[in-house]
């Protein structure tokens, strides 16, 4: 599955650069209805994973295993309490 994270007010072209991530684990349902999931993805280059990895927020259904492209790859989401 591929699944790929849109920014609010953020204008989309084709000429972005986007990197591919792997999700290595689930860490929780976060938002005020639980609609956003905190995982831990792993960077991928080349089609295998690298040993970089941070904590993101995706919106809609997503396990293990997915790739997600990431538009903005920078930026790591605060931790679930």
């Amino acid at each position: 599955f591929f699944f790929c994270l849109y920014l609010k007010k953020k204008t989309v072209t084709m000429d972005q650069p986007v990197k591919l991530a792997k999700v290595s684990r689930v860490l929780g349902r976060t938002g005020n209805t639980g609609n956003v999931t905190q995982v831990r993805v792993e960077f991928m280059e080349g089609g295998s994973t690298t040993g970089r990895s941070i904590v993101r927020n995706v919106k809609g259904p997503v396990r293990e295993g997915d790739i997600l492209c990431l538009l903005e790859w920078e930026r790591e989401a605060r931790r679930l309490r």
